[in-house]
């Protein structure tokens, strides 16, 4: 995605009464639409807080935190700001960067500080229109990493919106005292459909890296369709290109290839079926995975009539070039008859000592969260569960010590046996405080 123009999706959270995506209330909830935007082809998120005291605000860092654990792409966040604690909420609750409001002084007056604390990367500013633009030098000095420029210019009723040559002429006309250049976002302001063309002219210049954009104003909200109208016109966005052509594979008698399936967050196999040229060009196309049916002698979209839908994370083909491997994001289960795979049925079988490091994580600590919903008499772990957070506490913090004596004999095989015990009691305690092991390797993913 180097150098490509990114998509991002923008959401207005309105507290307790709900989110909306262009002035329209949103059917699902925040990370849901949140989610599907991204599998539809949007390349980050952006969340504005528009919640009226506490108790909203509290409610929206709820939806975020939601919103962080179904989508895999980059939050930004902002809205209610008027301390560094305020900035320090929106990154706890999985924003990759917070926007400050420029409108708001006490909002400026953060920027040095926030930058400092968390980095310029993570600090951009939001300015209302094309007047504010002659003070984003003043904004850089105080540290920020870049400017988001709300512009009614690429949506309809953006007619008498200042010009794209003027604005731009400003931005590069701006001293730069030798700085590193600041990153410029859009955000297409208005409700209504978005100008794809004027759209694509903005972001072929080299000042901007993104646009924010309201998925309602997309004719199918559909960023995919999106990208592919702005590749049409020569802007650099991230779509799904093939460095091999379908004539470069090795089809069967009937033209066809098979697909095998697998899940992009367990690695699961969920299906195999049959691409023709057709369908692998629709898939690039759409993000989404297309087959052919030998049976109905047709292209098929999965999950057109089921919603069980299969977004494409990667496609790759083995070393004869007659099979492809394609990992997704199902939505749903792959199998017609409601089971997650279609491979379900166990011809054969010998048992063994399960070794997959992540697979013994998500397994032990499965066996603790069962311990902790089917209280069993005599378990150590119950034990830990009815003694409460105090005593995991003081179990975790006697673990953690047990390492840094063991690390200081020369033996590695008590330092292993130390760490097991600590990566236990630390399971138990993630149980307690209700923290999976997909919320730790995300944060860990993120950094």
């Amino acid at each position: 995605m180097k150098d490509c123009k990114r998509l991002i999706a923008g959401f207005y959270v309105t507290g307790t009464q709900g989110s909306t995506c262009g002035g329209q209330p949103l059917e699902r909830s925040l990370a849901q639409a949140g989610a599907d935007a991204c599998r539809r082809g949007a390349d980050q998120l952006w969340v504005m807080d528009g919640s009226q005291d506490d108790e909203e605000h509290e409610y929206v860092i709820g939806q975020m935190k939601e919103l962080a654990k179904e989508a895999d792409e980059p939050i930004f966040a902002g809205g209610r700001i008027k301390r560094l604690e305020d900035v320090k909420k929106y990154l706890y609750a999985g924003a990759s960067a917070v926007f400050l409001d420029a409108r708001i002084q006490e909002n400026v007056d953060l920027i040095s500080e926030a930058s400092r604390r968390f980095g310029p990367e993570k600090i951009y500013v939001l300015v209302p229109d094309e007047s504010w633009i002659c003070r984003a030098p003043e904004y850089a000095r105080l540290g920020a990493g870049g400017i988001i420029l709300s512009w009614a210019g690429a949506s309809e009723s953006g007619e008498d919106s200042a010009s794209l040559e003027n604005m731009m002429e400003t931005i590069r006309n701006l001293p730069t005292d030798g700085e590193e250049p600041l990153q410029w976002i859009l955000l297409v302001s208005g409700a209504d459909s978005i100008r794809g063309d004027v759209l694509a002219a903005a972001l072929k210049e080299p000042e901007f890296s993104a646009a924010v954009l309201n998925p309602a104003g997309l004719k199918t909200e559909d960023f995919m369709e999106l990208k592919q109208q702005l590749k049409g016109c020569g802007v650099p966005v991230d779509t799904f290109e093939s460095s091999l052509q379908w004539e470069d594979f090795k089809t069967n008698s009937d033209g066809l290839v098979p697909a095998i399936v697998q899940d992009y967050k367990t690695g699961q196999v969920l299906m195999m079926a049959y691409m023709n040229e057709q369908a692998f060009g629709d898939t690039l196309r759409t993000g989404r995975m297309h087959y052919y049916s030998r049976s109905r002698k047709s292209q098929w979209l999965k999950g057109e009539t089921s919603g069980h839908f299969q977004y494409v994370k990667s496609l790759k083909i083995d070393c004869d070039r007659d099979t492809i491997l394609a990992v997704v994001h199902q939505i749903g289960p792959a199998c017609h008859t409601g089971n997650t795979s279609c491979f379900f049925t166990t011809l054969a079988e010998k048992d063994y000592r399960q070794t997959n490091p992540l697979k013994v994580f998500e397994d032990v600590y499965q066996v603790i969260l069962d311990r902790k919903e089917h209280p069993k008499e005599g378990s150590y772990t119950n034990y830990l569960f009815d003694k409460g957070i105090d005593k995991i506490l003081k179990k975790v913090g006697e673990e953690a010590t047990e390492i840094v004596i063991a690390a200081k004999n020369p033996n590695p095989e008590e330092v292993k046996y130390e760490i097991a015990d600590f990566l236990y009691h630390m399971m138990v305690l993630m149980a307690q405080k209700g923290i999976s092991w997909e919320e730790i390797t995300k944060e860990l993913a993120d950094r």
